[in-house]
């Protein structure tokens, strides 16, 4: 099932969330108003808050409550992407200018700050303590894995380990907190909140490979950033740190810097997508996707689950 057709079930809702992020970020000052407006309507799949949806089907379905705790964390994934991109300097995403490229870097982290003070503020409507430690953790950890890959940055010796904890927290987590915060709303039984955390951190894992696999196979169009944009801001991904297990291959790779001539790094992408690195991330993403599956396995057969499996498919399979 294409994603499409699964969000489509949900149109109403969805508007729903929508018309709850427009709400939450009208700011009073007209240049971060329209700074946060730019970025809402950027795009995004909103896959996040179908999760949350998805979620609260295996509990009692409130939207009044769903729609906040969905539109926070929405928020919070909306402020991580105006600080990654003042981090990595780029001036596109989604095909769309950023809002460090049509404004300044102030005025992006300062549109990113306000995002994430107006989700804490939102989910205080919902009156379930397990959510605001949920969110608030959460919040911590995503903090933590933007200080992470800043630190990395060009360190072409860094471990596996320090991948997956850094995709663990910059994108798993946040997923799996989608997953766990929607049932918790509604009132799922613990086993079953527990069991959908764990099913959103194995897709969120292979959610982030798959877009740092993507990242050196997919066009430009289709990225809505240049092909390789990881490499050149020096985030180590998963198929540079397959690749680099061929020594010669490391030797070029170890030479990658900002300024990088973009024909000089479209000469090593290609070496990496020849190396076999690519088929190698493909299968560790696709193991996470399997963990996932078992985790569905164990909740109750409503049709919430075979949606999740079906979104779970295509998030691993999307564009190769």
């Amino acid at each position: 099932m294409k994603y499409k057709m699964l969000s489509s079930y949900f149109n109403g809702d969805l508007q729903a969330i929508e018309k709850e992020l427009e709400g939450s970020i009208n700011a009073g000052d007209p240049l971060l108003q329209e700074a946060c407006l730019h970025l809402l309507h950027a795009g995004g799949k909103r896959i996040r808050p179908v999760f949350v949806l998805l979620a609260a089907k295996f509990g009692d379905y409130n939207m009044l409550m769903i729609k906040k705790a969905a539109a926070a964390l929405e928020l919070i994934h909306m402020a991580s992407l105006v600080h990654d991109d003042v981090v990595d300097e780029a001036l596109t995403r989604r095909g769309a200018p950023t809002v460090q490229a049509m404004w300044n870097n102030k005025v992006a982290m300062y549109t990113g700050d306000y995002i994430l003070a107006q989700s804490l503020q939102l989910i205080t409507e919902v009156k379930k303590p397990l959510t605001h430690q949920l969110l608030s953790k959460t919040i911590v950890e995503v903090c933590l894995g933007e200080i992470e890959q800043i630190r990395d940055k060009y360190h072409f010796e860094q471990t596996v380990t320090t991948y997956f904890r850094r995709i663990k927290r910059k994108t798993a987590l946040l997923i799996a907190t989608s997953c766990q915060l929607g049932a918790v709303v509604a009132g799922a039984d613990e086993k079953i909140h527990k069991s959908l955390f764990r099913f959103g951190y194995y897709v969120g894992m292979s959610y982030q490979i798959t877009d740092d696999i993507l990242d050196f196979v997919a066009s430009e169009k289709v990225l809505g950033k240049p092909a390789g944009s990881d490499l050149k801001h020096g985030n180590i991904t998963m198929p540079v740190l397959f690749a680099r297990e061929d020594p010669e291959l490391k030797r070029e790779i170890v030479k990658v810097h900002e300024h990088i001539e973009d024909n000089e790094l479209r000469r090593i992408i290609e070496l990496i997508n020849q190396s076999g690195a690519i088929e190698k991330s493909i299968a560790v993403s696709d193991r996470y996707l399997q963990k996932a599956m078992r985790e569905l396995d164990k909740l109750p057969n409503i049709r919430a689950r075979k949606n999740l499996y079906d979104i779970a498919k295509y998030i691993g399979k999307r564009k190769f």
